[in-house]
C-alpha cells in the first residue's frame, strides 16, 4: 500500500505541498496537478491508486473531474474542500466520492483516510467479472447487468450500491453482517448500519425491477445474503 500512487488535484500550492509532504513521508508516491484538465490528463496517463480532489478548481471543477473519473472506472477519490455544507458533501458522495474532508484539515487525518480507502480497494486483488445466475458484475468497468428473456438490463446504481453489490457478489451465499458492509463499502462519513439498510433496500428494488427478484435477501439477526438464481 505504501508504494501506491496518489494524485493530488489542488489549485492552492501551499495545500498541495503540505499534502504531498505528508503522503511522501508515509512512503506513498505522489503527483500533483493544479487544475481540472491537468488532473484528468494525469489520471488517464498514470492510473493512480487514489485521487485527492479539491472542488473549486480552474478549468473544470471538482464535481466535473469526479464525474469524468467515474466514467473511466472506480479509482477511489477523496474530496478535500472548503465547502462544508451537507448538500456539497451529498453531491460529491452521489457522484461517487469515497470520502469527504473539509478544510482546514489535519494532514495526518487525510493520510489515514486514504489508507482506509486503499485497504478497501488494493486489498481485494485483481478484479474479475463476477457472474451469479442472471447477474453479471464487472468491477473494472463499474457495470452490472441482469440477463432476462428480453435481453440484458443494465442496473443504474449509485457508487455505494455498486460497491455493496460487487462486494457481496465476490462471496455468493455468504451472510454479510451490516458492520461488514459498512467497513468494506461505505465512505467514512456515511458509516451507519441504518445507512446500509437504505442502500440495500434501494439495491434490492432495482434488482427486482430488472428481473432479479429474490437475488438479494435479508438474513434474520445477521444482515444480507446474495445468492445466484438460475440464468434465464
Amino acid at each position: 500500500m505504501t508504494n501506491a500512487l496518489i494524485l493530488i488535484i489542488e489549485d492552492e500550492p501551499e495545500i498541495a505541498e503540505i499534502l504531498e509532504t505528508y503522503f511522501a513521508r508515509e512512503g506513498f508516491r505522489v503527483i500533483c496537478a493544479g487544475d481540472g484538465p491537468t488532473g484528468l490528463a494525469h489520471h488517464q496517463r498514470l492510473r493512480p491508486d487514489l485521487v485527492v480532489l479539491d472542488i473549486k478548481l480552474p478549468g473544470q471543477d471538482g464535481y466535473e473531474v469526479l464525474a469524468a473519473i467515474r466514467r473511466r472506472g472506480a479509482t477511489p477519490v477523496i474530496m478535500v474542500t472548503a465547502l462544508a455544507e451537507d448538500l456539497d458533501k451529498l453531491q460529491a458522495l452521489r457522484i461517487g466520492a469515497d470520502d469527504y474532508v473539509v478544510k482546514p484539515f489535519n494532514p495526518l487525518e487525510v493520510v489515514a483516510r486514504a489508507r482506509a480507502v486503499l485497504r478497501r480497494t488494493l486489498g481485494r486483488g485483481p478484479e474479475t467479472i463476477l457472474r451469479l445466475g442472471p447477474l453479471t458484475v464487472d468491477p473494472q468497468a463499474h457495470r452490472a447487468v441482469v440477463e432476462t428473456g428480453r435481453g440484458p438490463v443494465p442496473l443504474d446504481l449509485t457508487p455505494t450500491e455498486f460497491r455493496i453489490l460487487a462486494h457481496m457478489a465476490a462471496s455468493p451465499g455468504r451472510a454479510f453482517a451490516r458492520a461488514d458492509l459498512v467497513d468494506a463499502c461505505l465512505p467514512e462519513g456515511e458509516a451507519l448500519d441504518r445507512t446500509v439498510d437504505s442502500h440495500v433496500s434501494n439495491l434490492r428494488r432495482k434488482l427486482a425491477a430488472a428481473g432479479a427478484e429474490g437475488l438479494l435477501s435479508g438474513v434474520r439477526g445477521v444482515g444480507y445474503r446474495l445468492e445466484a438464481l438460475d440464468a434465464p
